[in-house]
């Protein structure tokens, strides 16, 4: 049995956001002196990253204006875990949903009613009866679909997904499963000075990627999922954290994630490609989660590769920043985009990494129909 990554859509909020505007409403809301705030600009023009989308507009708006923060010099009170779910719960559903609409698009033969599993990604929001339950209502999905939910995984989740979903097809030819991992960072916004904060709010956007998975291929191009790995470098588990707190959740992210994803990368790299006919050399074609500009550039020198190897992950940082969960999934779909007849066959590797610290990777193989080679 195999299992087949068939199609995969996004949807984003209408908020786009230059991400030099982000750095000023940053400054504002951290009292930034002069010195300081030439400092925190100076991180956001070299983060690789040209725009965010976000469902607050309070970042487009001068302060007076806002409606999600206070309108006080210092943004006290500052709003409270409640009222950022109350957020997450009003946007995530139609966001996923339009995910879902805009990846079925994609494959005219697969209705609603065919689905048999949903599986639902999220690290930023959690509430129940939950997002699965009313994707299913919205979307009239049939009320036996089978659901499951990965939560608060982080940048890695969707690798999780797709293990998930792979094993479902591969134990069940007729299976139809539909993963949607959806994230809302832009809501979790803290106010603390600490340079990993100040990383943090200089990466990550909202958006949700949906991907069709079944046993057998079900439009002109497709990526056979052949192979997973993962690891741990437990010496970075406190380098990238996710924490729930009084007024949010609160993201670290140090200055040395790139550092242990380099040490650990060729050899995560090595253990996938173990005894499948395929070695680094021949690969050329890469789906790399962009969780910063530092990270895709220490993978390239840890294993050899370009810039241009990587231009699918610089093209989604660049329009979308860090999305968490959902990032790869762009990666994936741009680089689906462009494949023609010629790359059948090739394999795609692909990488993401989270809280733990945790590495993941898998390896594809591009499918083509035969009518279309």
């Amino acid at each position: 049995m195999k299992s087949y990554l068939c199609a995969i859509g996004t949807a984003n909020p209408p908020h786009k956001i230059p991400q030099m505007q982000v750095a000023d409403f940053m400054a504002a809301a951290l009292q930034m002196n002069e010195p300081d705030t030439r400092k925190l600009k100076a991180l956001y023009r070299v983060s690789g990253i040209g725009q965010r989308y976000s469902v607050l507009q309070d970042y487009t708006r001068a302060n007076g204006e806002y409606t999600f923060y206070p309108n006080t010099p210092d943004l006290e009170p500052f709003p409270t875990v409640q009222q950022r779910m109350d957020v997450y719960r009003k946007h995530a559903v139609e966001l996923s949903a339009e995910a879902i609409r805009n990846c079925l698009a994609k494959t005219p033969s697969v209705k609603y009613s065919h689905l048999t599993h949903l599986i639902t990604v999220s690290c930023t929001g959690m509430y129940a009866p939950g997002l699965d339950i009313e994707l299913v209502e919205k979307l009239e999905l049939p009320s036996n679909v089978q659901r499951t939910s990965v939560n608060f995984m982080g940048c890695y989740a969707a690798f999780n997904a797709i293990k998930l979903a792979d094993s479902i097809c591969r134990a069940d030819a007729h299976a139809k499963v539909m993963l949607v991992c959806t994230e809302i960072c832009t809501i979790h916004f803290q106010k603390n000075p600490e340079p990993d904060h100040l990383v943090s709010n200089a990466l990550f956007g909202d958006g949700a990627a949906a991907v069709l998975m079944q046993g057998e291929p079900c439009q002109e191009v497709s990526l056979e999922l052949q192979s997973f790995h993962c690891d741990l470098a437990p010496a970075g588990k406190r380098d990238m954290a996710w924490h729930i707190g009084d007024t949010g959740f609160e993201m670290t992210l140090s200055s040395y994630v790139p550092d242990l994803i380099k040490s650990g990368i060729k050899q995560l790299t090595e253990r996938l490609l173990q005894g499948l006919k395929t070695t680094i050399e021949e690969i050329k074609l890469f789906a790399i989660h962009p969780g910063g500009r530092r990270i895709l550039e220490v993978i390239e020198q840890e294993l050899g590769m370009t810039r241009n190897d990587n231009r699918f992950a610089y093209e989604v940082l660049q329009k979308f920043g860090n999305m968490s969960s959902a990032t790869v999934l762009f990666v994936l779909q741009a680089l689906m985009d462009t494949l023609t007849p010629k790359e059948k066959n090739e394999p795609v590797l692909s990488f993401a990494f989270g809280p733990g610290l945790t590495l993941e990777s898998m390896l594809l193989k591009v499918h083509y129909a035969e009518t279309a080679v």
